[in-house]
Formats: C-alpha cells, sequence, structure tokens
C-alpha cells in the first residue's frame, strides 16, 4: 500500500495527509477548494517546521514529506490508481455517502475505502457502495500529527483481512490502534461527549462556573483540558450533532443534548472556530479568558 487519497483539507484531512507523507506514502490529497488545498500544504509545512525546531524530524524528512504531496480538485483523477482512499470531508451524512458513492465508482475495485468520521455509521456509508466488505472507520484524533490513537471501526460487513490491514497501517504510521465495533459514537464518542454534556449541564444549573468545571476535571482527573475547553477545540456544533447521533441511535433520555449547548449553536457561538464559546479567544493569544457570558 504506497499510493493513499485523502478527501478533504480542513484541519483533519492535512493532518493525516501529513502523517501518510511523512511516513513514506505518495499522498493525493483532493479538495474541491484549490484555495482550501493551499492553505492545507502551508499548515502542513508550518507543523513540520514546528517538528524541526524540536529536532523530531531532519531537514531531509520535511523535504520529502512536502515532495510525496500532490494536490487534486478532481476525485476521479485523485482516486485513480489509489490502495487505500481515507474520507475526511465535513462530518455530514448525506455529504459522505454521495462521496463514497462516487468512490465506489471512480476508486480501483480492490481499493480499501476509509472514513474518518467519529460518529456516523460505517455500515450505513458502507451500503452506499457496491463493496461494504472493503468499507471501514479510521478515526483518528486532532491534532492528527502529534495524537497516537487510530480509532478502527467495523462496519456489520467489513472483511477480517481489511480490518488487519488497517491495524497494520497505523502501526507503520506510529499511531496506536484500537478497533471497535460500529454502534453509535463507537467508543471515543459515546464515553467523551456525554461527559463533555454533563459538564455543560453542570453549568446549566448553576453547579458552578466554567473556570471551576474545567479546573476539578483537570486537577482532580488529571484531564490535560476540562471538559468545556475541549468542547470550544472541537467546535459546540460538532458537540451538538455527535449528542444527537447518540440520542437518536440508542434511544436514550440521557444522551439528550443540553438546551444551552443547543442555544449556544443556534446563536453562532461555536467555540475556536466562532471566537467564542465557554471562553473568548482572541488571535494570537494563548490566554484563557472566560466569556462574559459566563463571567460571574
Amino acid at each position: 500500500m504506497q499510493q493513499v487519497a485523502i478527501i478533504g483539507a480542513g484541519t483533519m484531512g492535512n493532518g493525516i495527509a501529513h502523517v501518510f507523507a511523512q511516513g513514506g506514502f505518495k499522498v493525493n490529497l483532493i479538495d474541491v477548494s484549490a484555495p482550501a488545498l493551499e492553505k492545507a500544504l502551508a499548515t502542513i509545512e508550518k507543523n513540520l517546521d514546528r517538528q524541526l525546531a524540536k529536532e523530531s524530524i531532519t531537514a531531509e524528512v520535511k523535504a520529502q514529506t512536502l515532495a510525496n504531496l500532490t494536490t487534486f480538485t478532481e476525485l476521479a483523477e485523485g482516486v485513480k490508481n489509489t490502495s487505500l482512499v481515507v474520507e475526511a470531508a465535513t462530518e455530514n451524512l448525506s455529504l459522505k455517502l454521495k462521496i463514497f458513492a462516487d468512490l465506489d465508482r471512480l476508486a480501483p475495485a480492490d481499493a480499501i475505502l476509509a472514513t474518518n468520521t467519529s460518529s456516523i455509521s460505517i455500515t450505513q456509508i458502507a451500503a452506499a457502495t457496491k463493496r461494504p466488505a472493503q468499507v471501514i472507520g479510521m478515526h483518528f484524533m486532532n491534532p492528527v500529527p502529534v495524537m497516537k490513537l487510530v480509532e478502527i471501526i467495523n462496519g456489520y460487513a467489513t472483511d477480517k483481512s481489511v480490518t488487519d490491514k488497517i491495524t497494520e497501517l497505523s502501526r507503520q504510521l506510529g499511531k496506536v490502534p484500537c478497533v471497535v465495533n460500529d454502534y453509535p459514537g463507537f467508543v471515543a464518542n459515546r464515553i467523551l461527549m456525554p461527559m463533555i454534556n454533563e459538564a455543560i449541564i453542570s453549568l446549566h444549573e448553576g453547579v458552578s462556573g466554567v473556570a471551576e468545571i474545567d479546573t476539578v476535571m483537570k486537577l482532580g482527573m488529571a484531564h490535560p483540558m476540562g471538559p468545556l475547553q475541549l468542547a470550544d477545540f472541537i467546535g459546540l456544533d460538532v458537540c451538538l450533532y455527535i449528542m444527537r447521533v447518540l440520542h437518536e441511535g440508542l434511544g436514550n433520555p440521557k444522551y439528550a443534548p443540553c438546551p444551552l449547548l443547543v442555544n449556544m449553536v443556534n446563536a453562532g457561538f461555536l467555540g475556536v472556530k466562532s471566537g467564542e464559546g465557554f471562553y473568548k479567544y482572541q488571535a494570537g493569544s494563548k490566554d484563557l479568558v472566560v466569556s462574559p457570558r459566563f463571567d460571574s
């Protein structure tokens, strides 16, 4: 497996392209937007420079990593002659179903089709193709070049040989693979998102403030980041989407999203990406400032 295609040049897509290219694979990075591809390459180079400054890579590794990357705006050209395609487009079911129907038609018949989805059913995505045995989840964590975990998700029809190949491939990339089965939220988000939602409920019900809730979890539970700050980092819209997937898929009221989360998303306060969520963010500043809306 030497030629891979990554679909989507956003935060996750450029990170996945980075680790494959640094791992010695020829990578076709595909996005409908040429400016997004330019931005992705600039981000990858910036991250490589950071690794270079820390002396974790050499200048030769940086040069070879960049040389391994080719960008495409056309899906058909980008997936031609690939043995693996990893889709990292927006977390939207109808979009992913369309992409996988197109991939089934355009990618080589023996290619494995993987998705980086954090919550959407692999089985449902695979059903959009005529090769469900070759469809699998490959859920990287953000930031991809730093985080070691790859959550590998078997769809109902995923062939064991495909799982074995992707498991070994993840190890080749220097990652730690964990194989799970296809149920709402998989493992990572089935555990993480209810915790984040409960932190938001605690704030909503006046149990404590933003900084206090995060401090308790950081200092008391040894979490590197509090749940409210993490929610901002992930994106409150993404958190809400995943909670709705859990609520609908499992039918249990304990997964109902907190009304405060719903209101914040409806109002456009999405966290880091919008400049304000539970905290307020300013470009170039690393100071953590609680949003004035929650400032007691």
